[in-house]
């Protein structure tokens, strides 16, 4: 038995949904989304392509463990909006994605139910629109090591099936791995018992 999830669930590329009540109009966008660096460019992208919509609010999940999450009602009442968008990430156990809602006003006050409703169902749109992926939990190494080493190195990457995301071949060799958190007691050992070769954890996707 594991003693982790091994996969999480997100979206394989952006997708819009939409929900119309009383005249106003939610659009959303579901955006794949790793890095909390890039909200700022995607919600500017969205306003831009929106500049007369009222409201552009937004929520976001992020990491494997899905620990990471962030709320914003963008001037709707407190918890109408950030929060209903949010909860469809939980109940569809979606992470690394950000959901942002446009609204255009119709003239016609909502509630507070009529806007939870609103902003859900819009969500929900862009949800059945986007193509769900499963990924796995993996650790990112940056190894370096003589080009002497290269043969023993590249069979490792080979047989494990390893995915290199980068790499640099010179006399002094560097390569950035993604190898899959369960498959780490396999492999890390194969690549320490390389002498000369240095071995660095980075970071998790």
């Amino acid at each position: 038995m594991m003693l982790f999830d091994d996969t999480y669930k997100t979206v394989q590329n952006p997708a819009e949904g939409i929900f119309r009540d009383k005249g106003s109009k939610f659009i959303a966008y579901a955006f794949p989304f790793s890095h909390e660096n890039d909200l700022k460019n995607i919600i500017t992208n969205v306003k831009t392509s929106h500049p007369k919509a009222r409201h552009h609010c937004y929520a976001y999940r992020l990491t494997p463990d899905r620990n990471i999450y962030r709320v914003n009602d963008d001037g709707e009442p407190s918890g109408t909006a950030g929060r209903p968008i949010l909860n469809v990430l939980l109940s569809k156990e979606l992470t690394n994605i950000l959901v942002v809602v446009v609204r255009y006003f119709g003239g016609t006050l909502l509630g507070v139910p009529g806007l939870i409703n609103a902003y859900k169902a819009a969500t929900e749109d862009a949800i059945l629109n986007a193509q769900i992926i499963e990924k796995t939990v993996n650790d990112v190494y940056a190894i370096k090591f003589d080009y002497l080493l290269m043969n023993d190195v590249m069979k490792i990457i080979k047989e494990d099936k390893i995915e290199i995301l980068h790499q640099e071949f010179d006399l002094n060799c560097q390569i950035k791995l993604s190898i899959r958190k369960t498959d780490l007691v396999k492999t890390i050992p194969k690549f320490e018992d390389l002498k000369g070769l240095e071995l660095d954890f980075l970071y998790t996707i």
